[in-house]
């Protein structure tokens, strides 16, 4: 079965936020971000930047690529959900010049 990735702002929040005992104000005052940005992360309504990345890796000592994995297996999940229809294979038999 393919069960659906965790958001990224899922995981900030529960591993992050909530052991340390953080609102999104001070989270968001912490990462230099407005509140309004972190909330739209952290409730699923924002995808995860690269500069949110960076600023979530710096903070939290992580690496920025392991936040972006996140974020890209969550939407390739949701891509593969809507696989368009039209799309034809290249032939085989292209000859570049």
């Amino acid at each position: 079965m393919n069960r659906k990735p965790t958001h990224p702002g899922t995981v900030f929040r529960e591993d992050v936020m909530k052991p340390l005992n953080l609102s999104v104000t001070e989270a968001a005052d912490l990462l230099g971000v407005s509140r309004k940005t972190l909330s739209e992360f952290v409730n699923e309504k924002a995808s995860l930047s690269p500069q949110m990345a960076l600023r979530i890796a710096k903070a939290t000592n992580t690496s920025p690529e392991s936040w972006l994995n996140m974020q890209q297996k969550y939407t390739l999940y949701f891509a593969k959900k809507n696989e368009p229809k039209n799309v034809k294979q290249f032939p085989l038999h292209i000859v570049y010049e």
